[in-house]
């Protein structure tokens, strides 16, 4: 039963969190992928980040603009 919270609490926060980036409100997108993550580790089971896209588009954008430089 608790997995089944967990894993509803999980999918929530992922959601909110896209949401919330989607409308560019960054501070509850960091509010709501800290969450994520921190019931991921609660969980144990150790799901792949739902962010790591943003996070490699993130660091080519930054990769690019350092180049240009």
């Amino acid at each position: 039963m608790l997995d089944s919270v967990l894993a509803k609490e999980l999918d929530e926060a992922e959601r909110k969190a896209l949401d919330s980036l989607a409308r560019y409100k960054f501070q509850m997108f960091g509010y709501w992928a800290a969450i994520w993550v921190h019931l991921n580790r609660i969980e144990g089971k150790s799901r792949p980040s739902p962010f790591k896209g943003l996070v490699r588009a993130a660091r080519e954008l930054k990769s690019a603009n350092e180049t240009v430089k």
